[in-house]
Parts: C-alpha cells; sequence; structure tokens
C-alpha cells in the first residue's frame, strides 16, 4: 500500500504531537499538587494508574502512528530519487 504524501507528513505530525501533549501531561500528572494524583502519605492513587496508563499506550499508538507516517516519507523520498536518476539516464 502507498500513502500520499499529505498523508505520510500527517501521520509523522500526529505521532510528534502525540509525544508532546502526552509527555507534557505525564510531567504535569506526576507534578500534580491537587491531591488527585497522590494521597497525603505520597503514595499514587487509582487517578495516577489510570491516566499512567492511557499516556503509555497514547506513546506506543503515537509512536506506531508516526513510524508509518515516517516510512510513508522516506519510501516518497526514495521513489522521487529513483524517478530523477532513472529520468536523468
Amino acid at each position: 500500500m502507498k500513502l500520499s504524501r499529505a498523508a505520510s507528513w500527517f501521520l509523522l505530525a500526529f505521532g510528534v504531537w502525540t509525544w508532546i501533549i502526552w509527555v507534557s501531561f505525564v510531567r504535569n500528572l506526576w507534578k500534580n499538587g491537587s491531591g488527585l494524583a497522590f494521597d497525603t502519605a505520597g503514595d499514587p492513587t487509582a487517578y495516577f494508574w489510570v491516566h499512567l496508563t492511557l499516556a503509555v499506550t497514547s506513546f506506543l499508538l503515537g509512536t506506531a502512528v508516526g513510524v508509518i507516517g515516517l516510512r510513508g516519507v522516506l519510501a516518497l523520498r526514495r521513489a522521487s530519487r529513483s524517478g530523477a536518476e532513472g529520468g536523468a539516464a
């Protein structure tokens, strides 16, 4: 299956965006002072574990989507190079 240039760049950008957003989220979750993420003893709460699980899942899915986009971009570059080299001969 071939991805269009726009689809490849969109998927790559989505993967990068996912990492930016979720890294910020995990950082804020870790520093949470509202009492939601950690109880008074400093132990993680269910809220913390659920949201950490969501973040890890999003990291994995974002990485997979980004890799698909990156492979599409690289394949398009290889195809354009081989087309340019083939046309020059």
